[in-house]
This record gives C-alpha cells, sequence and structure tokens, in this order.
C-alpha cells in the first residue's frame, strides 16, 4: 500500500509534532507566567485591559493573539469584536489565540482563572495533534517496512 502524494511523510510528521510540543510548552510558560505574576506584569496585560475596559454594549469578546517565536510565547494583538467571527487569515497567521468576554470589573484572580483554564484547553489540544502526528509517522514507516 503506497502513500498517497498529498500525505506528509513521516519526518514532516515528525516535524509538525515538535511545532506541536514547541507551542505547548511556549503556552505552559504563559499560564506559569500568568498564574505566579500579577496580571499588570504578564505577557497577557492588554487582554485584561481590554476585557474590562471595553464598553460591554459595543464589544462582547476580547482575543490576543499568540505567535511562538524562538519557544517563547508572544502576544502579537489584541482584538476586539462585536459580532461574528476572526477571518480565516487572521487565526491562520498565529499559533494560538485566547478569547474571554468583554467583563466590567473582572478581577485580576478571576481573570487568571479563565484565561488559565483555556490556554490550558489549548495545550491539550497541542499535545494531543503531536501524539497523534508521531502515532500517524510511526504507522507510515511499520506499513513501509513490510
Amino acid at each position: 500500500m503506497g502513500v498517497r502524494d498529498d500525505e506528509p511523510d513521516p519526518e514532516e510528521l515528525r516535524e509538525r509534532a515538535a511545532e506541536y510540543e514547541t507551542i505547548a510548552d511556549a503556552l505552559t510558560d504563559l499560564v506559569i507566567e500568568l498564574r505566579d505574576e500579577p496580571v499588570r506584569e504578564s505577557r497577557l496585560e492588554g487582554l485584561f485591559d481590554e476585557a474590562t475596559t471595553s464598553n460591554p454594549q459595543i464589544w462582547n469578546t476580547v482575543t490576543a493573539f499568540i505567535d511562538v517565536e524562538d519557544g517563547e510565547a508572544v502576544v502579537t494583538d489584541e482584538s476586539k469584536l462585536a459580532e461574528g467571527k476572526w477571518a480565516p487569515e487572521i487565526v491562520e497567521g498565529c499559533d494560538a489565540m485566547v478569547t474571554v468576554d468583554v467583563q466590567r470589573g473582572l478581577m485580576p484572580d478571576d481573570f487568571k482563572y479563565l484565561v488559565g483554564s483555556k490556554l490550558e484547553d489549548e495545550i491539550t489540544e497541542f499535545g494531543e495533534e503531536a501524539a497523534k502526528a508521531r502515532q500517524k509517522a510511526d504507522e507510515l514507516e511499520e506499513s513501509s517496512d513490510s
């Protein structure tokens, strides 16, 4: 049984898995920073400011777009949304994103819990994707060995 031309080879799958793991590790560092540092000194300060000071009669959500550069999570932008969804090119241009509802008066500890749990979900997803990619690479190698 041959590999289709459009399927990635085991090496590409392992590279993809390593990339997912790098993103998961960077997001884990971000969660630790959020847990251990004051919100105002964290990389997510802008998200906190937008979520807690935006007019909820105009804006309903705010999103932080996160890129992983040299193993570190960098918040590249925070954007508000009144209704609808982000354009695909915006979503594809970042490694991860975290979206929260605009809530005036949201306390820093509540923000930390909310954003931390959303980032933990992202970390779990990246870990699962890495495991799937590695498993698929192993399966492809086993089938080519037989």
